[in-house]
């Protein structure tokens, strides 16, 4: 059965660096070549972000995962697990706060 606490975005995480946490694009993606689908990190995730569903591991709740967290990364035994860039990330964390600003500054 699954958590409906674990599906919610946790209340500290909602925003990070001033923005919406469901705008960032910080989750891990599965390497399903590498995965053994042991579900270590289901069991290490605190925030939900994992999940297995009839015996696979899934990302079930991707906006739940703290931006740059990567300790799952450290459980996973067949290293199975990738995130995007952080440059990345933070290049778009900036230009969602420089529209912000406009949009601010333009009312």
């Amino acid at each position: 059965m699954i958590n409906s606490d674990k599906n919610r975005i946790p209340k500290q995480i909602h925003r990070f660096m001033g923005v919406d946490r469901k705008d960032i694009d910080w989750f891990p993606i599965i390497d399903f070549n590498k995965c053994n689908n042991c579900g270590d990190c289901v069991q290490f995730c605190a925030h939900g972000v994992f999940n297995m569903e009839n015996g696979v591991l899934i990302v079930q709740n991707p906006k739940n995962c703290v931006v740059f967290c990567q300790a799952c990364l450290k459980m996973c035994p067949k290293d199975a697990l990738i995130f995007q860039e952080k440059k990345k990330v933070l290049a778009q964390i900036r230009q969602i706060k420089s529209q912000q600003k406009q949009s601010i500054d333009n009312y």
